[in-house]
């Protein structure tokens, strides 16, 4: 076997273990040598693969958003609801992304140009998602594109008030409930598809 293959297997066999901890511990806990010792290397073995922990946690980061992955036709916004209850059930990762995404912010943070790129194509995704479910205007009279900036900011939004106060926001329930204004309902029931736009006072291009 090529070191370069061992070099790829040895890697992703970091992240899953990596995935197992933050998991089972969260994201303060999981430390590089609990990582390291579950797949048999020391500290510095590990440093070899990933230079530092924020470089592993970004790494386990782009992991997650392959698995999550779904192709672009495909999305839907039934999907993003059903990916907000997903999440709901790893908390750790759901700490790890939102700990680094606050981080990320200052100048030369290792995970600044993975969240940079990151929402530039989530942004897109989710223009495509609300044009495919509403047309070129969503009824409150918004194009997909500026109303994208503002789904990406409630998904991530609600994740740090869930982490901080689970008993209290229920993420899942808010999202959808975020959806329902979206598609003009304001009495709480489903987001209805389409939308008369036109038809609405106020509408912008």
């Amino acid at each position: 076997m090529a070191a370069g293959v061992r070099g790829e297997g040895r890697r992703a066999e970091i992240l899953r273990a990596a995935l197992e901890v933050i998991a089972e511990r969260g994201y303060r806990s999981a430390s590089l040598g609990a990582i390291a010792e579950r797949v048999g290397l020391t500290q510095q073995g590990l440093l070899h693969y990933f230079p530092s922990k924020e470089a592993l946690l970004v790494a386990v980061l782009e992991e997650r958003d392959q698995w999550d992955a779904v192709p672009d036709s495909q999305w839907r916004i039934d999907l993003l609801a059903s990916l907000v209850e997903y999440n709901a059930m790893r908390p750790g990762i759901i700490q790890t992304f939102s700990a680094l995404l606050g981080e990320s912010v200052t100048e030369d943070h290792p995970a600044r140009d993975f969240f940079t790129r990151r929402y530039v194509t989530v942004r897109e995704n989710m223009a495509a998602v609300l044009r495919a479910e509403y047309g070129d205007h969503l009824p409150g009279g918004l194009t997909p594109e500026r109303a994208a900036p503002l789904m990406t900011a409630v998904m991530d939004g609600l994740q740090y008030q869930w982490l901080l106060a689970p008993e209290s926001v229920d993420m899942p329930q808010a999202f959808r409930d975020f959806l329902s204004l979206l598609g003009g309902d304001g009495e709480g029931g489903e987001a209805r598809p389409g939308g008369d736009a036109e038809a609405r006072p106020g509408r912008r291009d």
